[in-house]
């Protein structure tokens, strides 16, 4: 079932949102040549504890970490250890806070130094999917308005939209109905109403958009090994625009 959240309860989803938000810009800051992925993973655990909260991600399903760390072909799930990232590496990170009986979801792809203009083309591409697509989050419109917005942008510029996983709902749990794909039909899915709060969550393939999952059960790579970025944001459908609540601003 789809929840519409109302002005109490948007008020709380809010602060969780911006306490993930402030997360996510935590570990990017963190992402540099000499650190370790499972470093990341502590400040972001302490950083979100420290504001009342806590990680969505740990536990969740056995999730062992507070948050996803995935590397150049890792596309998502990729579990903090002891990787000390190097320079030319991209570097996803997916957090989560739950705040006041609600989780706010996030993630962005990183730059580890100088990397490969192919590779900034691919993070700039990944995240402005994601705007593309939200400019369809609006009210009487469909989730697969998103969906085909997302899909035609990114192959536009010759990458692939992964298919085995997609975007969600989220509120009081982390993934709630609908299903948001990064492919589709435009005018199909649930139609989008106010106080509809969505996770939008591009994960962009440099080469197929086929993935595999290892056999720890959760780190996703890329079936041919070549890079992939990742471009989230929890999202208001309202009566006009949509909101991106996952921002740090008023923290």
């Amino acid at each position: 079932m789809i929840t519409i959240k109302n002005e109490r309860e948007l008020t709380s989803m809010r602060k969780a949102c911006k306490i993930t938000a402030a997360a996510r810009a935590l570990a990017g800051e963190l992402v540099r040549p000499g650190v370790s992925t499972k470093a990341i993973d502590r400040a972001v655990h302490d950083f979100i504890v420290s504001q009342g909260a806590k990680p969505s991600f740990l536990n969740y399903n056995g999730y062992p970490a507070s948050v996803c760390v995935s590397v150049n072909s890792t596309v998502i799930h990729g579990i903090p250890d002891g990787y000390i990232l190097k320079e030319g590496d991209i570097v996803s990170v997916d957090v989560g806070a739950f705040y006041e009986g609600f989780h706010g979801d996030c993630a962005a792809t990183y730059a580890c130094g100088a990397i490969s203009t192919e590779a900034q083309r691919l993070i700039d591409v990944t995240r402005q999917s994601f705007y593309e697509g939200i400019a369809w989050a609006k009210k009487g419109n469909r989730v697969q308005d998103i969906s085909h917005a997302v899909q035609t942008y990114v192959e536009s510029n010759g990458f692939a939209v992964v298919r085995s996983f997609v975007g969600h709902g989220v509120g009081r749990k982390m993934h709630e109905e609908p299903e948001v794909p990064n492919f589709g039909m435009p005018g199909r899915g649930p139609r989008l109403l106010p106080g509809m709060t969505i996770a939008v969550e591009p994960m962009v393939n440099a080469g197929t958009y086929e993935v595999r999952v290892l056999k720890d059960g959760w780190t996703t790579v890329t079936a041919d090994g070549k890079l992939s970025a990742h471009y989230e944001n929890t999202v208001l459908i309202t009566d006009g625009e949509p909101e991106i609540l996952t921002v740090t601003e008023g923290l």
